[in-house]
């Protein structure tokens, strides 16, 4: 084992500047005071405590073995909180052959059986998404309880996100649970009257002034192009038209007008949140959710707002996703990402508010500034639209992919191709052997996306973290090892270490369930559920015990160890470190 720079802060004294090697006693740099130091609790220190008198590192040589461990392996079975489908993963590929792109399925009528989200699983699905557009609560209920049970009984580690409509008015239904097609010339009508069940040729609009400000001759387009009627009369409040381009018509479709080849735009002044979305909100915080993922935002104010209202509401972590899909999100991107816990790029409203041959520039763009700002991304919305209806993807549409994953997003995300047709996890299969490949090449090119690093916090022991993060990450590329092994109990280093997309997989150990569960989004880690103490030596020990236990770790693999665990004893006082380990 080689440890570089465990570290540790003191409190009051100098920062001592010279150093020296001492080749008895294996260790370079300053010696390490174990009286008057305290744990980095960031969260304390960034609230105003600034005593930090100085900083200390020091290296050791050795290695690490198991043989101190007891052999009673039985005792610590379900010790490791392994997703089942890693586990396989990893056996068959090996540390390197880890898909890091994650993967998020939209879950609708055509999956949403206990068999079918367990293929799903099983292929790969790291979040499963519920569209609370459709369906009824006790369908969004009974679904979040079946994830559940496969993630309690058949050890799987899959997330859940609720997405939220939005007040945006621009929604229509056509009354029936599936897709209804539009064909070339067929007439139909757009009403605000409220009815049951559908009519022939009848769409409904949820807002009573739809139709305001609307000519004959302007054009409807649903969702951002997949069906476009031109409006021939106006009947009072309602619009009879004519399709021009046919196509499928989706449940609860967004639409939107346009005018000579322009957007209408219509200001209707709403908040972002509607006393739906404040209903389903609620439901998904007593349903334990992970994600809440915020629809039309477009500013920081509502994030924080529903950031708020869920730590009034709820003890357990739940991460805020903003959606960007809207012009005026893009003009304050930098404050929306800063305010949010992560970013969703819902690429379909979003073409239709900007230009769409500025999409893919501006999706990179957004994913840049989320890894600036050490902020999950995530790219949806027709990744993989022809396998709504077909079994095999346009060659377009692969590209697309790979470029996403060019571009280090953190996941990528099916909509319509699983929650409705028919070949969703043929969908989730090319979504997961693209983004492998991807990944694959980028590393035999030795092509590392050069990140201008942007400091994330202002105080030095943040500052320090993220060196650390920024450090290990090189080390571990350079050394060519097996994997980065990240003891956390709230995620930050993890999260760091992601940031820099480093070539080993990530695997994270946390304590909490919560933790777990947020890093789930996070490109190239593996979260792991353990018990967590103050003796980090022994966190590393049995870890790695458990690992070479069910045989995914082997004598001569050199693992990169990171650890952020805050000591609840003062009598340990070194709790971030950087070590490079051996395994024997």
């Amino acid at each position: 084992m080689v440890a570089l720079g465990d570290l540790a802060v003191k409190f009051g004294g100098m920062i001592k500047r010279e150093g020296a090697f001492d080749f008895k006693n294996g260790v370079f740099g300053v010696p390490i005071k174990r009286n008057e130091v305290c744990a980095l609790n960031l969260r304390k220190l960034r609230a105003g405590e600034s005593r930090i008198g100085g900083v200390q590192a020091v290296m050791q040589v050795g290695v690490e073995s198991d043989a101190g461990v007891s052999p009673d392996s039985k005792s610590l079975e379900g010790a490791l909180g392994f997703d089942v489908v890693t586990e396989v993963e990893l056996r068959e590929k090996g540390f390197l052959g880890l898909r890091k792109t994650k993967l998020v399925c939209t879950i609708g009528p055509a999956c949403c059986s206990l068999d079918d989200l367990e293929k799903l699983a099983m292929g790969g699905m790291n979040v499963a998404r519920l569209n609370m557009c459709h369906n009824t609560r006790e369908w969004h209920q009974d679904l979040i309880r079946k994830i559940k049970k496969l993630n309690e009984e058949k050890g799987f580690c899959v997330s859940l996100m609720i997405d939220t409509e939005g007040s945006q008015i621009h929604v229509v239904d056509h009354g029936s649970p599936s897709t209804v097609k539009a064909g070339e010339g067929s007439v139909w009508f757009f009403t605000n009257e409220k009815f049951e069940g559908s009519r022939p040729f009848t769409i409904q609009a949820n807002y009573e002034g739809f139709a305001e400000g609307i000519h004959v001759g302007d054009e409807i387009v649903f969702d951002g192009g997949m069906a476009t009627f031109k409006v021939v009369e106006k009947v009072g409040n309602d619009l009879r038209c004519q399709c021009t381009d046919p196509g499928l018509l989706l449940p609860r479709a967004k639409l939107s007008f346009w005018r000579d080849g322009k957007l209408v735009e219509k200001n209707y002044q709403l908040p972002t949140l509607s006393p739906k979305d404040w209903s389903d909100i609620d439901f998904g915080i007593s349903e334990g959710v992970d994600f809440i993922a915020m629809s039309f935002v477009n500013d920081a104010d509502a994030v924080t707002h529903l950031k708020n209202h869920i730590s009034t509401k709820s003890s357990k972590s739940i991460q805020v996703l903003a959606k960007i899909e809207s012009l005026e999100a893009l003009h304050k991107l930098h404050e929306i990402v800063a305010a949010s816990d992560g970013i969703m790029i819902a690429r379909g409203d979003l073409g239709v508010e900007i230009p769409l041959e500025q999409i893919p520039t501006v999706q990179e763009e957004i994913t840049y500034v989320c890894r600036q700002l050490n902020k999950p991304v995530l790219v949806a919305s027709q990744l993989l639209e022809s396998m709504v209806e077909y079994p095999t993807p346009t060659r377009a549409e692969v590209a697309d992919v790979s470029e996403v994953v060019r571009q280090y997003a953190d996941a990528l995300m099916l909509s319509g191709e699983s929650a409705i047709g028919p070949f969703g996890q043929k969908a989730l299969s090319v979504l997961r052997m693209t983004s492998s490949r991807m990944e694959l090449w980028s590393r035999e090119e030795n092509r590392q996306d050069v990140l201008l690093q942007h400091n994330l916090e202002a105080s030095l022991p943040d500052r320090i973290a993220e060196q650390i993060c920024n450090s290990a990450a090189a080390m571990a590329n350079n050394l060519g090892l097996e994997a980065i092994f990240v003891y956390t109990r709230h995620g930050q280093m993890a999260s760091v270490i992601s940031r820099n997309r480093p070539n080993p997989p990530i695997f994270a150990f946390t304590n909490d369930s919560s933790t777990r569960m947020a890093l789930n989004l996070r490109w190239g880690v593996t979260p792991l559920l353990v018990d967590l103490s103050d003796d980090m030596e022994g966190n590393i020990t049995r870890s790695v015990h458990l690992l070479k236990t069910k045989g995914l770790i082997k004598n001569g693999d050199t693992v990169l160890v990171v650890s952020d665990v805050i000591p609840t004893s003062t009598t340990q006082t070194v709790f971030q470190s950087i070590q490079v380990k051996t395994i024997v």
